[in-house]
């Protein structure tokens, strides 16, 4: 992709990812204070890719406060203009790489069952880093959502490498 820049977010970049979000459904919309946090205090665990200064993807993630070795990733958004060429890895590689986040020894996100691409991101990452990918219901259709939101399945992927993100990220 031209011209494509990865980021820290900031407070400047809300709107604009709140934005995104609302643009690659099924992703659910959160609200745009929501975004703004996101973008500042989570910056070190988030990305924005931006081609000629529109952004075009994001992810944000987190450290899981019980587990501080852990990145959880929320949510994954790549615009049209960004799809079909590897930007959600790119993003991913890019977070996990920055020496702030040395402390990443393990992702987790959720996914449901029938999201294809993002099953594809994850298995392909940690695929390339030769690290394990295991599977658990986190959030059941029936118990947590009450039948209106599909099953939400755990994927955690790890133990990754450092060495291996570094290389990875350039």
């Amino acid at each position: 992709m031209k011209n494509l820049t990865l980021r820290k977010p900031t407070a400047e970049d809300g709107a604009a990812v709140h934005r995104l979000i609302a643009a690659c459904p099924p992703l659910d919309t959160n609200s745009a204070y929501c975004n703004l946090i996101q973008c500042t205090h989570f910056a070190n665990t988030s990305v924005i890719a931006e081609v000629a200064g529109q952004p075009v993807g994001f992810i944000s993630g987190h450290r899981v406060p019980d587990r501080p070795n852990t990145l959880f990733v929320w949510q994954v958004a790549v615009g049209e203009q960004g799809r079909g060429q590897g930007l959600a890895g790119r993003m991913l590689s890019h977070i996990v790489a920055r020496p702030a986040n040395e402390w990443i020894e393990q992702l987790e996100t959720t996914v449901t069952e029938d999201n294809a691409a993002s099953w594809a991101l994850f298995e392909g990452f940690a695929r390339r880093r030769g690290a394990g990918l295991s599977t658990q219901v986190l959030f059941d259709r029936e118990a947590h959502f009450e039948g209106a939101h599909a099953s939400e399945i755990l994927a955690r992927i790890g133990p990754l490498a450092r060495a291996d993100l570094r290389a990875v990220a350039h």
